[in-house]
């Protein structure tokens, strides 16, 4: 073994020895506590970046103290194969996507292995393969029969240019994000799942998920968006029909002086017939994004259909409007509106000067002004006839109650969430197992001929799906009648692959069905980690998709995940230029930085020409702001262990982790420390060179015949240990780390030439627990480590127990306290342990030292913290 640390050497031997050990390979046994930790499984895209090192570390540093703790882990991982980026990597590479995303996945896998972490690589899946989605598919059959899937009309993004839905977010500033070309809102078939139908039982187990931080469960409440309110109907003037509209705020009804459409509603088309500026418009709005953000901060515009609904209690004419921030999608697709109390009311109004008629007014009789903006607090209702007088639950009450006796609408809860559309109109994605007859309609493709397999060796120009250009993949016969008929060609959302994976790594050998026995024993998820950007839609569908699954006779929890850990982000330096008006990002890698003597940075100089370059402030790691740090270089420098140590001891782990080249330093320095310990003459004395003798020496040492110096040197040993075993309990890593960089240093107070058998014991006693202690945290050199200085049964450190510290040894004689003069520290005394306030107050002005700064000077107080320090002012 190399006297100095060697990372490589030290890593590959670990890895090599994990592999050829089948290490971290686990079975089901239900005599043993089962413990499932599971990272959130990353997409393909080529390399590891810093975010993903932190989630696998956070998640392989609990799954190995969980397997310290005696349970059997479970710490799978796979790949979230499918996707646009693939897509859009096949067009700029010019190869498929799948052979591009199976070259990646080999790649990161590698990168995995490299940082050591301990998964279960017999459980691996990767969410493209027909074997994987064979059985999603199987599923959404089953649920078609069911009826809780459907296929209706949605308004989605479509490029015109490249033939394609486009999500949200690739339509920048109302033009498709490849092509360029402006986005049309267009409607077309689409499949969703009737998540809506879960809906109460999703919100209600929000509460029992206490082991999730209360910031996603208040975002999920939030998503779900449970309300009470009042479905009411308008008459429209002339024609024999009615307009209907939801709203939460009936106590406003009385204040309503128009109400708005979607550009698709039926009485907007109509209107539009005979009114060209009206259909311009419609056609405008053909072209506005659909998602929630754009209509929230877009112009508000609106065109008059010269329709006139009748107010549901007044009878008083209203103006129907087409408003361009109204879908069709969202409820009935027209709202009431109230000017005064609803702020995109007002603005709107006030832009083509409709009425704004206040009705709501402040309880305490203070002024609700109206004259610059809405007052949309709850009030008394005043100009609001009959119910004049009423707050705001009696006004619900008493507008509903007469709503429901005029046979004009009825109280009913509604919910912010709508139904999962799960059609996409790509290509790299899981098929959608339908068969669209022209006699029979939709058919589910039948069992035996599952699964639907996409095919991989494809023409990829971008344009379109290449699959509604394979007439041999499409054209097939009808399940039931037999008669000619074609395959749906729109693919999954790839949410659906991403909602069940948990689920699969129990049995994902089982080529006979979805789930089997294995997944009762491994479900729920233990612990579940990851970004907090997935803290809705992914956990709300993997939520959804769970209890699916039960319903199906597949499994019998509720909920997938007991305990969530949602890690901060890992953030740098950004350093700039601005060339020709825009900003040119250097990693800070090529940057040459100075610093105050504080570590403040005070300026930055571009490595390869000197140059100064702007500082930009500490951001979250992207390729955007080029201020990414490269895993793999660092491994290659440093070692993964101390990449993995440094990921954990900057930062805990729901923070935020700036990054630091000096940090990194640091951790590195620590385990050659670590291992220098290793070192140490104690571990190949002749008299105790085996771990079975110093196992021997130590169970007949006696702790009670050290002496005072030694005694508290072995306190401190202990009471780091009893830190790291209540932090990890805690996942506070970075305080973990912390204790035992306290223990190294008792231990680098002990002469390591000294064979007296006090510092031999503490040497082998700590360096023993050290070892276990930083074993998941550092596993590499623990591992290598281990056989040279262990002290216990466990020939390798993987099957160690978790060290326990000495209750005796916390017990004290004596402590040792800090003495300051008016705050400044001048001395550290030993008292008693049980000392009182006067003997501690007695020893603390009798120091040597103290009396040098109170000579000659009154006393005017003495301030004791228990244990800590003594304060006195002069």
């Amino acid at each position: 073994m190399d006297e100095h640390y060697q990372p490589g050497q030290v890593e590959a031997e670990a890895q090599q020895y994990w592999e050829t050990h089948d290490s971290f390979r686990v079975v089901e046994d239900p005599r043993r506590e089962k413990f499932y930790c599971l990272s959130m499984f990353p997409y393909p895209s080529g390399r590891l970046h810093m975010g993903h090192v932190r989630n696998y570390t956070l998640g392989d540093v609990i799954a190995r103290y969980q397997r310290m703790q005696g349970r059997n882990v479970l710490q799978p991982m796979g790949w979230d194969a499918f996707g646009l980026p693939a897509e859009n990597a096949a067009m700029q590479n010019r190869v498929p996507p799948a052979a591009w995303t199976y070259e990646n996945i080999d790649y990161m896998r590698e990168q995995l292995k490299r940082l050591g972490f301990g998964y279960d690589w017999s459980r691996e899946l990767a969410t493209c393969r027909p074997e994987y989605y064979r059985w999603e598919q199987w599923l959404f059959t089953r649920l078609y029969e069911k009826g809780l899937v459907y296929k209706k009309m949605a308004t989605v993004n479509w490029d015109p240019v490249d033939q394609t839905v486009l999500a949200n977010e690739q339509v920048i500033d109302g033009r498709g994000w490849r092509s360029g070309a402006l986005v049309e809102r267009r409607d077309i078939p689409q499949w969703f799942m009737r998540i809506t139908d879960y809906a109460e039982e999703l919100l209600n187990e929000i509460d029992r998920l206490e082991g999730w931080p209360e910031a996603v469960r208040t975002m999920q409440r939030n998503w779900i968006g449970r309300s009470e309110g009042l479905e009411l109907e308008f008459d429209i003037a002339g024609a024999d029909e009615r307009l209907s509209v939801y709203t939460t705020r009936p106590d406003t009804l009385m204040g309503v002086t128009y109400v708005a459409v979607a550009a698709e509603h039926p009485l907007a088309v109509r209107a539009a017939q005979d009114n060209p500026e009206l259909a311009a418009f419609i056609e405008e709005c053909r072209h506005t994004e659909t998602s929630e953000a754009a209509l929230e901060t877009m112009e508000k515009k609106g065109v008059a259909t010269g329709l006139t609904a009748l107010h549901p209690v007044s009878g008083e004419p209203v103006p129907v409007w087409v408003a361009n921030f109204v879908l069709m999608g969202y409820g009935s697709g027209a709202v009431m509106a109230v000017p005064a109390h609803d702020q995109r009311d007002y603005e709107f109004a006030r832009k083509y000067g409709l009425p704004i008629k206040q009705v709501i007014h402040s309880a305490d009789g203070s002024q609700a002004d109206v004259s610059e903006a809405a007052w949309t607090e709850k009030g008394v209702l005043r100009d609001s006839g009959q119910f004049d007088g009423l707050d705001f639950d009696q006004a619900f009450s008493a507008i509903a109650d007469y709503i429901e006796a005029q046979g004009r609408g009825r109280r009913t809860v509604n919910y912010r969430l709508r139904d999962w559309g799960v059609s996409r109109q790509r290509y790299w994605g899981c098929p959608i197992p339908i068969i669209n007859c022209p006699d029979c309609g939709a058919v589910p493709v039948p069992e035996d001929q599952l699964p639907v397999v996409l095919p991989e060796q494809v023409e990829f120009d971008g344009s379109g799906s290449p699959l509604k250009k394979m007439p041999e993949w499409s054209r097939t016969s009808c399940p039931q009648c037999g008669g000619e008929a074609e395959r749906e060609t729109d693919t999954f959302d790839t949410f659906m692959e991403s909602s069940w994976y948990y689920a699969r790594y129990a049995c994902a050998d089982n080529d006979q069905a979805m789930l089997d026995a294995r997944a009762d024993y491994w479900l729920p998820v233990d612990q579940y980690i990851g970004g907090i950007e997935h803290a809705i839609l992914h956990l709300l569908y993997s939520r959804f998709y769970h209890k699916l699954m039960r319903d199906a006779g597949l499994i019998r929890s509720d909920e997938p995940f007991k305990r969530l850990l949602t890690q901060g982000m890992v953030v740098a330096e950004t350093y700039y230029r601005e060339e020709d008006g825009r900003k040119r990002f250097f990693n800070p890698a090529e940057v040459e930085v100075e610093r105050d003597g504080k570590g403040k940075l005070t300026g930055a100089r571009l490595g390869r020409d000197g140059g100064p370059v702007q500082i930009g402030g500490i951001e979250k790691m992207s390729k955007s702001k080029n201020n990414g740090v490269d895993p793999q270089a660092l491994i290659e420098r440093f070692g993964a262990d101390t990449v993995r140590l440094f990921t954990l001891f900057a930062a805990p782990p729901e923070q935020s982790l700036e990054w630091s080249d000096e940090g990194v330093a640091g951790a590195h320095r620590f385990l050659k420390r670590l291992w220098a310990l290793g070192m140490r003459p104690a571990f190949r004395l002749a008299k105790y060179d085996t771990p079975e003798e110093r196992r021997a020496f130590l169970a007949g040492f006696d702790w009670s015949g050290l002496d005072t110096e030694r005694q508290q040197r072995r306190t401190a040993i202990h009471q780091a240990v009893e830190q790291a075993a209540r932090d990890y309990g805690r996942y506070q890593f970075n305080t973990v780390v912390a204790a035992c960089m306290k223990l190294v240093n008792s231990l680098g107070e002990i002469d390591e030439q000294s064979e007296a058998p006090g510092d031999l014991a503490l040497q082998y006693e700590a360096v023993d627990m050290l070892l276990r202690l930083l074993a998941p945290v550092v596993p590499h050199i623990c591992h290598v480590l281990w056989p040279r200085v262990r002290c216990t049964d466990a020939a390798e450190i993987l099957a160690a127990p978790w060290p326990r510290h000495d209750a005796a040894a916390l017990v004290q004689d004596s402590i040792e306290l800090v003495v300051q003069v008016n705050g400044k520290v001048r001395a550290r005394i030993q008292v008693p342990a049980d000392a009182d306030k006067a003997g501690v107050e007695a020893a603390a002005h009798t120091d040597a030292n103290v009396q040098r700064f109170t000579a000659g000077k009154p006393i005017r107080k003495t301030i004791v913290v228990p244990g800590k320090l003594v304060n006195i002012v002069v």
